[in-house]
């Protein structure tokens, strides 16, 4: 396998240390690795030394890494150390502890798959728009199963209102042409990932894009086009024509783990508005010459849209706040000070 065709590069070759081998990780199941070299494929798992240097669990290779390998012999070989990551797409653990979980790493581009099958969701959308800004990758919106929607173009431009500057484009598997406005986004050294939910066709894509049938598939549940988890761990399949694609398993649960700079990007018409706020820590509660209250009561401003960017803010305020209590004490200081000017400005009779 030459690796260039996955995108390796001299600056990765020229970061490993003499006796090392790079790899790249196809496939993880908690410590045990696929890899693959120029070699071939092998078995792998992480080194005691990787162990014991390891910040947080998520320093441990995902699908995606680029790594310092040893080959022990022809199948088997030990993790050494991570190469840096270019990208990382990343959410919230489930659970309690303000945890990372990587997905995927060293993407190019990111796939968000959306099924026209009827479990159709802005709001989720929005989420997965948030995360690849987060991630530092390309990304596009693929609505699939076109086959299957009466309004293809209104769900193309409902999407379009939210995604922004992020490319959105429709496709189904029936046939080679449902495939036809993919293929530009594929090139030999390009990652795509593919992430959505359970039953939006991500591995029915990676199948036909590969040309054969690697990744079991299923039905969706006809009452409400949920899918079932056919996917159950992430890999890395290279293309025939050079690059690779990384299929994931669907995510029923996708908490942020964002920054509030990738909210406000990924919701880039709703940060501009607030940014014409009369007063600049304008909290859109009432103050006057508020922006976004007013492109609400014009229409301008979806509600909904309004209540997202709420919502994922918060959440975003919240993790940073956890993430850096110092932060989250200079923010208090600072709220405390904005509600003091609020209650003078009333005082003083000047709001009126």
């Amino acid at each position: 396998m030459n690796l260039e065709r996955l995108g390796a590069t001299a600056e990765l070759r020229a970061s490993l240390a003499p006796g090392l081998t790079l790899a790249r990780v196809t496939f993880s199941h908690r410590d045990q690795y696929r890899l693959i070299v120029e070699a071939g494929d092998l078995d792998a798992e992480p080194s005691g030394s990787l162990w014991y240097h390891a910040a947080t669990r998520a320093a441990m290779p995902v699908v995606g890494d680029w790594v310092a390998a040893r080959v022990i012999d022809a199948q088997q070989a030990t993790v050494e150390a991570v190469l840096p990551r270019r990208t990382l797409f990343a959410r919230r653990a489930p659970g309690r502890r303000e945890d990372q979980q990587p997905i995927a790493a060293n993407i190019d581009l990111l796939f968000l798959v959306c099924g026209l099958d009827g479990d159709f969701n802005l709001r989720r959308l929005e989420r997965y728009l948030t995360l690849a800004v987060e991630s530092g990758a390309e990304s596009v919106v693929v609505l699939n199963k076109s086959d299957l929607c009466a309004d293809v173009a209104g769900r193309l431009a409902e999407t379009a209102a939210v995604a922004g500057a992020t490319p959105v484009v429709a496709a189904h598997t029936r046939n080679a042409e449902g495939l036809s406005a993919l293929l530009p986004y594929l090139a030999d050294g390009r990652t795509v990932a593919l992430v959505g939910s359970s039953g939006v066709g991500k591995s029915s894509l990676v199948n036909c894009l590969t040309g054969e049938e690697r990744l079991r598939t299923a039905e969706v549940r006809e009452t409400d086009s949920r899918g079932r988890h056919t996917t159950t761990h992430r890999e890395l399949i290279p293309l025939p024509a050079g690059g690779a694609l990384i299929d994931t398993p669907g995510m029923r649960e996708l908490q942020l783990w964002a920054s509030e700079s990738a909210v406000d990007q990924a919701f880039d018409e709703v940060a501009s508005l607030a940014e014409e706020c009369r007063y600049r820590d304008c909290s859109h509660t009432g103050e006057p010459g508020c922006a976004v209250e007013s492109a609400l009561s014009d229409g301008t401003l979806a509600p909904e849209r309004w209540e997202s960017y709420r919502k994922l803010r918060g959440e975003a305020q919240r993790h940073e706040a956890l993430a850096n209590p110092l932060l989250a004490l200079e923010r208090k200081r600072k709220w405390k000070q904005m509600h003091k000017a609020a209650r003078d400005i009333y005082k003083s009779g000047k709001h009126r």
